[in-house]
């Protein structure tokens, strides 16, 4: 049995937030493989469905972003599991919009959800980390995170979900690899640019109109 936990705040003040991915990714996991709907349970919303030949539950914590351990460790601790049983799907600002990487254990980089799992169950658990790219200078990180998803943002977004949904049997199966391929594979290709394309064959041009007349042309075949 597997724990996988999207981070995010509760309200429907904050389901559109940059800091809520977490809780978009396995939305759509819970969506796309017929989970069993969301009941409230461990401070937060949990789903329970399979993925291939696993068992996987999907948690939300409601306790919002700097109190998500306490969710996660209550929910880990209930199905006696371990670390290396969770998975943990939230943002990341150091990677730019739309990318992904996968981690385990290491340092929790600021993040304040990061931070409180860290402090319940320690820091040998696995991340999904999902890009949203940085606003540039460290005081606009607030309120960058805690602001909505742009318009110019929804195409990304959409492909992003889509691609963790189909490869999260390959995820939970522990192929990385394949999983992020899923997800690169979900993005369109990039449009040729107008240069790549091949000029147009020029026309011939057309023959000039013959004036002669019939006794002419007659006449010029015998020269």
């Amino acid at each position: 049995m597997q724990l996988w936990v999207g981070l995010g705040n509760p309200g429907a003040k904050y389901a559109a937030n940059r800091h809520n991915i977490g809780f978009m990714a396995v939305d759509r996991v819970a969506e796309d493989h017929g989970f069993a709907p969301w009941r409230a349970k461990f401070q937060g919303q949990l789903s329970e469905g399979r993925l291939g030949a696993d068992k996987v539950l999907l948690l939300k914590p409601e306790t919002f972003m700097n109190l998500s351990g306490q969710s996660v460790g209550e929910a880990m601790r209930f199905y006696k599991l371990t670390p290396g049983d969770v998975t943990v799907f939230h943002d990341e600002l150091d990677l730019a919009p739309g990318k992904v990487r996968l981690k385990r254990g290491g340092g929790h980089a600021g993040h304040n959800g990061l931070r409180s799992i860290h402090a319940h169950i320690g820091e040998a658990y696995a991340r999904v980390r999902l890009g949203i790219g940085h606003p540039g200078h460290k005081d606009r990180v607030a309120a960058y995170v805690l602001s909505d998803f742009a318009r110019a943002d929804q195409d990304w977004l959409d492909d992003l979900l889509r691609g963790i949904a189909r490869g999260a049997p390959d995820l939970a199966a522990g192929d990385g690899p394949k999983f992020l391929n899923a997800i690169a594979q979900a993005r369109p290709a990039p449009a040729k640019p107008a240069s790549a394309k091949k000029p147009d064959a020029p026309k011939p041009e057309p023959a000039p109109e013959d004036s002669r007349s019939p006794m002419q042309k007659l006449l010029d075949r015998f020269k």
